[in-house]
């Protein structure tokens, strides 16, 4: 966005703000920041509740790396003003409740939030909710189970430290990124050199800068996500997905499903007591988090928490395979939150039938020329197949997946039987490259005298 655009967008916020006043006049509102991604699916959860959404994006120019928040779900919205005037706008408003959409949102929506004197998580452990580093550090000094980590910008120093420590193989990844960009697992000193010149000459997926890298140990064993929605401290477990992943040859860790758990395996209940003191640490007692753990021989560490809903909510694919989603859920707990805690306080879900969402792989590279609409209908067909999202289309840039942002297709399926979800699963792995039709770059020309 050029400066003049952004001249502009401001200039557009002191114009709207009268707007977004009048329009506000009568109406129960609230607001959700940086509602990208899956975050689309919060305002007609609110709207269901009888309350309208203002969007207020926490800087002038959006994120380009992340879906887009639809500005036709909105009563209105607005771009923050730093000197004040945001909430000001919000105040007289008559706003009832801000949350974040997605992780960028977390720190402006606490701001918000406390500025408002609305329910909140409150701005003294922001910082921790959103920096991984502080995370990790203020979960550890809780006496909980975590990685190890050391936060520099100097490789050699993070060499010395690995290998003062004997942590080979650690983790390299940026310190306010998601969905595994940038994360390296690295086994020798050139892979940790290499992940360091990754990072720090990229950015992350919410357009920031990486002046620092992470460098943590390396749990071993399996991983796990634990959906929550809290109100009052209360946590309501509702979803325990466990990831299937493999690492490729260069460290980067690649998703592939993410299966659901029956609510009385065993291991939930030892994540979900985990999960629930590790929200209590960082003061998340209200709205949405998606914790990622890993169960080590010595029992769950942390990975991180996001503050906001899972990357992979789909309100009617979870209906169907555990009865609830946490889209529904937050509206409930911050609009009539006597009703959910009467209905789910310190709950855990139940399946009802098995579940699993594929993030398929590629090997592609190039240009994609065609989607095989064909193909893309008989996988909707499937009986196990809810829903599915072609992540590339004509024109756009295909590349070998490194991380869950450069998966090309996500499908989510369920069904009473896991045998038919196990075969439709196997038919889409199948034919998951025959999706693309893909022009390779041209070669590169020889240079040199004849």
């Amino acid at each position: 966005m050029t400066e003049l655009m952004v001249d502009r967008g401001i200039e557009e916020l002191g114009d709207r703000s009268s707007e977004v006043v009048r329009r506000s006049r009568g109406r129960s509102v609230g607001v959700l920041v940086d509602a990208y991604g899956t975050g689309n699916y919060l305002p007609a959860a609110f709207n269901r509740l009888g309350f309208d959404v203002i969007h207020v994006q926490s800087s002038a120019e959006p994120i380009s790396r992340m879906q887009p928040w639809d500005r036709s779900a909105y009563l209105d919205w607005l771009v923050y003003d730093p000197d004040g005037g945001t909430e000001q706008v919000l105040k007289e408003a008559g706003v009832r409740f801000v949350l974040p959409g997605q992780e960028p949102g977390v720190l402006l929506a606490d701001r918000l939030s406390e500025a408002l004197d609305v329910r909140t998580n409150g701005t003294t452990h922001s910082d921790a909710r959103r920096d991984k580093y502080k995370m990790i550090e203020t979960v550890s000094a809780a006496g909980l189970r975590t990685a190890q980590q050391l936060l520099t910008d100097d490789v050699e120093e993070a060499v010395a430290w690995v290998e003062a420590n004997g942590h080979w193989p650690c983790v390299a990844k940026p310190l306010a990124s998601a969905s595994t960009d940038g994360v390296t697992v690295c086994r020798n000193a050139e892979a940790l050199r290499s992940a360091f010149r990754s990072v720090l000459s990229s950015t992350t997926v919410f357009n920031g800068a990486n002046t620092e890298v992470l460098v943590q140990s390396y749990l071993e064993g399996t991983e796990y996500i634990v959906d929550t929605v809290s109100v009052d401290g209360h946590h309501y477990v509702c979803g325990v997905w466990r990831y299937e992943k493999r690492l490729l040859d260069n460290g980067k860790p690649i998703y592939n499903r993410d299966i659901l758990l029956p609510s009385d395996t065993p291991v939930v209940a030892e994540l979900a007591a985990y999960t629930r003191t590790v929200l209590d640490v960082l003061r998340i007692q209200h709205g949405p988090a998606h914790t990622e753990l890993i169960v080590t021989d010595a029992g769950p560490a942390l990975v991180e928490v996001g503050a906001r809903v899972n990357g992979h909510l789909h309100p009617a694919f979870h209906d169907r395979a555990i009865g609830v989603n946490s889209a529904d859920l937050t509206a409930l707990a911050y609009l009539r939150p006597q009703e959910f805690l009467a209905q789910h306080a310190d709950g855990i879900y139940e399946r009802r039938q098995p579940a699993a969402v594929y993030n398929a792989p590629t090997s592609l590279s190039g240009t994609v020329v065609s989607v095989d609409e064909a193909l893309v209908q008989e996988i909707r067909d499937r009986p196990s197949v809810v829903d599915l999202v072609v992540k590339r289309g004509p024109g756009d840039v295909i590349v070998p997946t490194h991380d869950l942002l450069t998966s090309p297709l996500r499908v989510f399926l369920t069904h009473a039987d896991p045998v038919t979800l196990e075969i439709d699963y196997r038919f889409i792995e199948s034919v998951r490259e025959s999706l693309f039709q893909v022009r390779r770059p041209a070669p590169r020309a020889a240079c040199g005298v004849v």
